[in-house]
């Protein structure tokens, strides 16, 4: 009889031990955007092609629209381990690196392939690795787009946002940005813009075309002036404890899957951008306000000095690279 209990107890453990093992890895991806926003659309990607190449070894879970965190405090939340994967903007990364406030400059870039040309060049690869020494794993840029102005009243010239009120992320650049041309900067999260807009809390904001359309802030902001003085990008990330614990054939297979659904979101980001400012357009919700090229030169000349402002802690060399992909 105890001969019996002996082996039915091993038998349990056994089968126990082997239920461990065959649980799969669980990646809990989180952001703040809208399932159909280029982010949106890319982490639901990656999931389906986890699923798809690692059936019962990775199992991906997509938590939209700041169901888990919000940017500011998913990279924390990523360290704990609460999370194993986001792709906040650039500009969230500023308490751990300076060198990725470079993408918040103004009038840095001066259209989206000149972004991707820097990105996918040396330096801007390299600037990935730029978080590793806080415990994070930069895995690719996902884009958005280039930045418009929103807001209560017309915008043409710097003198028309004097004494407004601006949403920003948290970053340095952009408050610098503002308060070059005399607005008002607020720090604000993602979740919280459009109640801010729709109480005129506050007066504008800047976004992308994709933003400002599945955020509805188009319905809240009268006048979008095209200004594409900016441009808002993600950093698809990890932490380096999680991503060095992956088996090495785990760990190539989830990369070439990012790789692939980051291209993809790309992709859509860009035809985005069109299709989304066109219905913008169409919805006859909001005008849409084109600068004259003397208007936005009064912008570069208000806000360039920002750049000086920062190179020290960004690094003029950074900043030379990225200029330079505009030619």
């Amino acid at each position: 009889m105890r001969l019996f209990s002996a082996a039915v107890t091993a038998m349990a453990l056994t089968l126990g031990a082997t239920s461990a093992m065959a649980a799969p890895i669980e990646i809990k991806f989180s952001h703040v955007v809208a399932e159909n926003t280029p982010k949106g659309q890319m982490a639901t990607k990656f999931a389906k092609l986890v699923a798809e190449r690692l059936p019962g070894k990775v199992e991906v879970k997509v938590f939209p629209s700041s169901q888990l965190f919000g940017d500011n405090k998913v990279l924390e939340a990523m360290l704990l381990g609460d999370v194993q994967m986001a792709a906040p903007a650039l500009s969230k990364f500023q308490k751990y690196t300076d060198s990725l406030q470079l993408f918040d400059l103004p009038f840095l870039f001066k259209d989206m392939a000149a972004v991707e040309r820097f990105q996918s060049g040396p330096v801007g690869q390299e600037m990935l690795t730029s978080l590793e020494s806080k415990g994070l794993v930069g895995l690719g840029y996902l884009h958005n787009g280039m930045k418009q102005l929103s807001a209560s009243n017309p915008i043409k010239v710097p003198a028309d946002v004097s004494g407004k009120k601006f949403r920003i992320m948290t970053s340095d650049v952009l408050q610098a940005q503002f308060e070059a041309v005399d607005a008002v900067p607020l720090k604000k999260p993602f979740s919280e813009v459009f109640t801010l807009l729709q109480t005129k809390a506050i007066d504008g904001q800047e976004n992308t075309w994709s933003n400002i359309y599945s955020k509805k802030f188009y319905e809240v902001q009268p006048y979008i002036t095209e200004s594409n003085h900016g441009v808002l990008d993600y950093m698809v990330v990890t932490s380096a404890e999680f991503w060095n614990s992956l088996d090495d054939d785990v760990r190539a297979e989830l990369k070439k899957a990012l790789d692939e659904s980051i291209a993809y979101g790309n992709k859509i980001a860009a035809q985005k951008a069109e299709d989304d400012k066109q219905a913008i357009i169409d919805s006859k919700r909001s005008e849409v306000i084109e600068m004259s090229p003397a208007e936005r030169a009064q912008w570069v000349t208000a806000m360039k000095p920002v750049w000086k402002q920062f190179a020290g802690a960004i690094g003029q060399d950074l900043i030379d690279a990225a200029e330079a992909s505009n030619q």
